[in-house]
């Protein structure tokens, strides 16, 4: 279980560590949108994704030896450069495992801060961290399916609610779970009448499929512009807290991520990379179940995008 006290718990322990990032009011998205348009911007948060939370609080709370012998993690991007950063903070080894599909950008912020990083194939990142974890006694830290990550990812839900307390919706983007299941425990434990709604790339919509099924289905692995959401199965841990706790899950097609993220930079002026635009596109899409006098706060989960995605 993940309790609203565990995420207090993880801002006392993150809070020095990390920005509170602002929320952004965007009035010229409204029209476009259909909502009082806010984001909640992790964009700007330092390594530029909302990820340096949970792998922060999972790396705090760990014992000493555990950081001495050094950590482990896979990942698309964002997460393996919040384990980079709190590795080098805690004086750690860290080695990322990532897809050899994984943009540039990331790998070589992750390299740019003393990680090492290893390469395969999307499907096997999991069993190549597993395997690094056992041959050099490395801590293996999920990148979703962990009480603690989920913790930290968490505290962003808190800073909604204080910043913003009569926010009607969150819309917040899905890959294996981790944010979605922090942020929805901590926004429902303090106000439950807020809606969250998770939002996923149509071409790996695990969570839509499993919440349909009743059970977690792995899906065969799909290429997306959303390079940071496409896990192929929910978390273990996060499936049942998105079950009992998120409001509406919905698929967003590839070409109105892409739009997205081009109306965020066009006319909201916010660099965000596809991943986090994702919401965005939802709305574009009509696929959300929001009103014109809503007041609507999009997580904008990360900011790290090359220039050649952009344009």
């Amino acid at each position: 279980m993940l309790t609203l006290e565990q995420i207090h718990a993880a801002k006392r322990r993150i809070s020095s560590y990390i920005y509170e990032t602002p929320i952004i009011r965007l009035n010229g998205l409204d029209h476009l949108l259909g909502c009082h348009v806010y984001i909640k911007a992790e964009n700007m948060q330092k390594t530029n994704s909302f990820k340096l939370r949970g792998a922060l609080n999972k790396m705090l709370a760990m014992p000493f030896e555990q950081l001495e012998q050094g950590v482990v993690a896979a990942s698309s991007g964002n997460h393996g450069k919040g384990v980079a950063y709190a590795a080098k903070l805690l004086n750690s080894k860290a080695t990322i495992v990532l897809p050899d599909s994984a943009p540039s950008v990331k790998v070589d912020g992750i390299r740019a801060l003393g990680a090492e990083v290893v390469q395969c194939k999307l499907a096997e990142r999991h069993v190549v961290t597993e395997k690094l974890s056992r041959d050099y006694g490395y801590f293996n830290i999920h990148p979703y399916d962990d009480y603690d990550i989920m913790a930290g990812q968490g505290t962003a839900g808190l800073e909604i609610v204080a910043q913003l307390p009569d926010v009607d919706t969150i819309v917040v983007p899905m890959g294996g779970g981790g944010l979605i299941s922090g942020m929805a425990t901590a926004v429902k434990s303090i106000a439950p009448h807020i809606n969250i709604i998770g939002v996923e790339p149509a071409v790996v919509s695990r969570y839509s499929k499993s919440l349909e099924a009743g059970e977690r289905l792995l899906l065969p692995e799909q290429k997306s512009l959303a390079d940071a959401l496409r896990t192929l199965q929910p978390g273990e841990r996060n499936f049942p807290i998105v079950q009992q706790l998120v409001d509406k899950v919905v698929s967003v097609d590839e070409a109105l991520i892409q739009r997205g993220m081009k109306t965020l930079l066009s006319e909201g002026k916010i660099i965000a990379e596809p991943s986090s635009s994702i919401g965005i596109g939802a709305a574009l899409q009509g696929s959300l179940p929001i009103r014109k006098n809503e007041k609507v706060c999009f997580l904008i989960s990360g900011g790290n995008v090359g220039l050649e995605t952009l344009i």
